[in-house]
């Protein structure tokens, strides 16, 4: 791995978190994602399962866990079976961990080879009455292929068919959504990785310049600061491609007189940041650009100020929602009657800002939690709004990564340029 060892205190912490909310006498096991394949010999680089990383740190294939509170020996509570190295694996793929290194970095002291898992298992499976296996029970979950997890799981029913299972998703959302003080850390060296691709391309960028030259620009400062890269398809998105949300092509020249939308982040250590910036091609805002512009900053320093704890997402997208409304009438996109003969469940303001504000953010881009219930201190989301105007080849969307505190709310990305001044001071630098 790229990144820097992360103190074994988080996954120990972690581990404790999870736990309490077992029911007594429960085994809970995690896996380890596939390695996936492409074609003839070659296969995609490799991605930690995001709940047994969280657990235990380990970011390699062929890792089980098994965490069992109540084990009968007192001393078997967490078990970790990780891949067996050899010489042969050194020298083709690198060395896997030793056992002495698993316990190093996840603070689990009893380690097995992963294929001794089934004979070991046995020991404790029968003494236990329900077993927590996980699944992916993310909202905008859309896998058609059957992954790790799901053989893993579908096995274990099948062996142990009497066992009563359990799910570990509801406790891992619940858990995942407040963030540990070493998580908040590794978030903001992925931001302050983000901050410095950004400062370099305001440099590079000028009419001409290709959106995949702008995105190779990023890439290289991202990898030389230990990240393994974006943290999400990267959206370099100049004149009307703003416009279309998940523009993904990055294939076309910056036009003078455009604005690019930029949808780029890094990742650091399997923790995302999620950053949104708009830039004139040329250095230089139009009157309308800016315009737009200065309204999308206003609608994010608004909500920005509503994620605090004890608010909720139904009563933040509304007030986000009035905020938008108004900017878009000052702008002349909508008029008053628009919004007097609204559809509630379609407001006049989608037809310019149709997607969310914030989401979770954390090892995952679209991190996991529960949006139904309250926001609380140590959640991390991200502020996104943005006004989208086809008819004017203008798309403007600004976003930053916010974490919830006790004392209000701490911006993770508070050093990098957002102010349309400070922008185009640094692109004609």
């Amino acid at each position: 791995m790229k990144y820097s060892a992360i103190k074994k205190d988080l996954f120990i912490d972690n581990r404790k978190n999870y736990s309490k909310h077992l029911k007594p006498n429960s085994l809970a096991l995690f896996v380890s994602n596939d390695i996936l394949p492409t074609n003839a010999d070659g296969a995609l680089g490799f991605v930690q399962n995001s709940d047994l990383f969280y657990l235990t740190g380990v970011d390699q294939e062929d890792t089980i866990l098994m965490i069992f509170p109540d084990v009968k020996d007192g001393k078997h509570k967490e078990v970790l079976f990780i891949k067996e190295t050899s010489e042969l694996i050194a020298i083709w793929e690198g060395a896997k961990l030793t056992k002495a290194q698993a316990t190093e970095v996840s603070g689990i002291e009893h380690i097995y080879w992963h294929h001794e898992f089934e004979k070991t298992f046995k020991t404790f499976a029968f003494q236990a009455e329900n077993f927590y296996l996980n699944s992916n029970e993310h909202t905008r979950r859309y896998i058609d292929m059957e992954t790790a997890e799901m053989r893993f799981n579908k096995k274990i029913k099948k062996q142990y068919p009497l066992h009563r299972i359990e799910r570990s998703a509801p406790i891992m959302h619940r858990t995942r959504s407040i963030k540990h003080p070493i998580e908040i850390d590794l978030m903001q060296q992925a931001c302050d990785i983000t901050e410095k691709g950004f400062r370099r391309l305001l440099s590079f960028t000028k009419p001409g310049v290709m959106e995949y030259e702008i995105e190779a620009e990023l890439i290289h400062e991202f990898v030389r600061n230990r990240s393994r890269g974006f943290a999400y398809g990267p959206i370099i998105a100049s004149g009307g491609n703003a416009c279309v949300l998940h523009y993904v092509e990055n294939n076309k020249p910056c036009k003078d007189g455009d604005v690019i939308l930029l949808d780029v982040a890094a990742e650091y250590a399997n923790y995302a940041s999620d950053m949104t910036r708009a830039i004139p091609v040329n250095g230089k805002f139009s009157k309308r650009q800016r315009e737009v512009y200065d309204a999308v900053l206003r609608v994010m320093k608004g909500a920005t100020n509503m994620l605090k704890i004890g608010n909720t997402f139904e009563k933040y997208n509304l007030a986000v929602g009035d905020l938008m409304t108004q900017e878009l009438l000052q702008l002349g996109l909508i008029k008053s009657e628009d919004v007097k003969n609204q559809n509630p469940a379609w407001p006049a303001y989608k037809k310019y800002f149709m997607h969310g504000t914030s989401h979770f953010i954390g090892l995952d881009v679209h991190d996991v939690g529960f949006f139904a219930e309250p926001m609380q201190a140590g959640m991390a989301f991200t502020v996104e709004p943005g006004i989208y105007i086809p008819e004017e080849n203008l798309g403007i969307r600004l976003e930053n990564n916010i974490i919830i505190t006790s004392s209000g709310n701490d911006d993770l990305m508070k050093n990098i340029p957002l102010e349309a001044d400070e922008i185009e001071a640094l692109m004609n630098a």
